[in-house]
């Protein structure tokens, strides 16, 4: 089972990344060794996660999820 999820950051944006534990993978990004973009933005939050089946459906979802504009990835997060 893996986990597809999006942080708030404390600039107001937003990253997406996907995980098998995405509570541990949150506390890595907190730390400073999540990712790039999370070094620069810090996380405050989880904002949203969603389960799949497997690794390669997680990564297809998250590169889906990326592509979106603000606004839709909003309405995701909102559930609308």
């Amino acid at each position: 089972m893996y986990f597809v999820y999006i942080l708030e950051c404390e600039d107001g944006s937003f990253y997406t990344g996907s995980s098998p534990n995405p509570e541990e993978r949150f506390k890595r990004h907190k730390a400073g060794t999540g990712s790039r973009y999370t070094r620069m933005h810090r996380p405050v939050r989880i904002i949203y996660t969603e389960k799949l089946n497997d690794k390669s459906q997680a990564l297809k979802r998250e590169v889906q999820i990326k592509s979106w504009s603000r606004k839709k990835k909003e309405a995701l997060i909102s559930r609308d």
